[in-house]
């Protein structure tokens, strides 16, 4: 069942503080050629967020109540429909405050390949799978645009290069991808309504899931999520490895710290804590856990596997085939002596998926894609079922 609409507040997306619609303060629109306007000044809670004053010199913010999403400047008079949050100062979309949206949280350990899969969703959401939903994917921030470009799309998706293992933000500090994404729905009298969606993504590091120096952050980002997609690399499931034994024995040793099911318990125990959950009781945030390089063991999986279907419907999700995926998923982890890791996401959390996916289509080869380029597969699965789960997207059963 999809869950319930959210409670009307919005979470920051970027400072992740708790905010109130009704106190969201706006940005003056500033000078711009002959329209009058406020002049910049250093905006200090904007600089301290980004660790900088380069290019917190910006129009002033103030409080106003904003009926209709807009307000006048009270310093030039000028309306604007600006918003940011009180806490950080950081832009907010117009839709994101209007309706509301979901935060998603990516987790992963550091072979997981979440770089990669960060880089591919974002291009599908853009390109293939946001014309089948009728949706849009709109970047919130400068600063979003241009990482995605520098550090995602440009390396692996124009130049066909691997990208980098994560540094952490220890040394290599970092902030959120955020996106809004925004679908149109038709009912059946024709009418149509709009729904949201804020994806924020860090690409986090697996060393900074147990670092003392970034985790309040992380485990902020984590609190306020709406949803978990758990990456988790097979060739880390000692099963999984024996399976495909030469391209297991030319990964690296094995770090405790980064086999699934402790990168799992770990953020589990977290989230615990944080919302306080009863012993005995299970979260209720719902959670995608993806077996990433599914591609590798394709040559193992039986012919029948609905791993080796793509994925059926337009603008739906077909949850027949939603519900043959996650029972492979599941005979594959107890085949691969990974059983426990099932029994702990069944035993933590009222609501959790599995799924099988690749990012690149294909095996790389001396650190660039294959000759076949970039050709994802199943990469959206996880967050078509997480936006049926939100109410964004219908599910449909064949037959009915």
């Amino acid at each position: 069942m999809p869950l319930a609409p959210s409670r009307r507040s919005i979470t920051c997306p970027y400072c992740f503080a708790a905010l109130s619609p009704r106190r969201v303060p706006f940005r003056c629109r500033g000078q711009a050629g002959r329209r009058p306007g406020c002049a910049p000044v250093l905006d200090e809670r904007l600089a301290a967020y980004t660790g900088s004053s380069a290019g917190a010199s910006l129009p002033p913010v103030f409080a106003a109540p904003g009926r209709g999403g807009r307000a006048d400047c009270p310093g030039c008079g000028q309306a604007t429909g600006s918003r940011v949050c009180p806490e950080c100062h950081n832009p907010l979309p117009a839709g994101y405050c209007d309706a509301p949206g979901r935060i998603v949280a990516l987790v992963g350990a550091k072979n997981a390949g979440k770089s990669t899969y960060i880089a591919v969703l974002l291009h599908e959401l853009m390109n293939r799978v946001g014309t089948e939903l009728d949706a849009s994917l709109v970047a919130c921030d400068d600063r979003t645009i241009e990482r995605y470009k520098r550090d995602f799309a440009r390396p692996l998706l124009e130049e066909k290069r691997l990208l980098p293992t994560t540094a952490s933000a220890v040394t290599s500090p970092r902030e959120p991808l955020v996106y809004l994404l925004t679908r149109t729905r038709r009912t059946r009298f024709a009418r149509e309504s709009t729904a949201s969606l804020a994806l924020v993504l860090f690409d986090t590091a697996g060393e900074d899931l147990r670092s003392r120096e970034v985790r309040d952050l992380h485990l902020r980002y984590l609190e306020a999520a709406d949803a978990i997609v758990f990456l988790v690399d097979p060739l880390e499931l000692p099963g999984a490895q024996a399976s495909v034994a030469v391209l297991a024995g030319d990964r690296p040793g094995s770090d405790p710290d980064s086999e699934p099911i402790n990168v799992i318990a770990r953020v589990t125990e977290a989230l615990r804590s944080r919302h306080d959950v009863k012993p005995g009781d299970r979260l209720d945030v719902p959670v995608a856990v993806a077996l990433t390089k599914i591609d590798v063991l394709a040559p193992e999986l039986a012919r029948q596997s609905a791993l080796h279907r793509p994925r059926p419907g337009a603008g739906v999700l077909d949850l027949d085939d939603r519900d043959a995926v996650h029972e492979q998923v599941r005979s594959l982890l107890h085949t691969w002596q990974a059983g426990q890791l099932d029994t702990y996401l069944g035993q933590q959390y009222a609501d959790y998926g599995l799924f099988g996916l690749s990012a690149l289509g294909g095996v790389p080869q001396d650190g660039r894609v294959g000759a076949g380029g970039v050709r994802p597969y199943r990469a959206e699965d996880p967050l078509l079922w997480l936006l049926h789960r939100f109410g964004m997207l219908d599910g449909v059963r064949r037959g009915t």
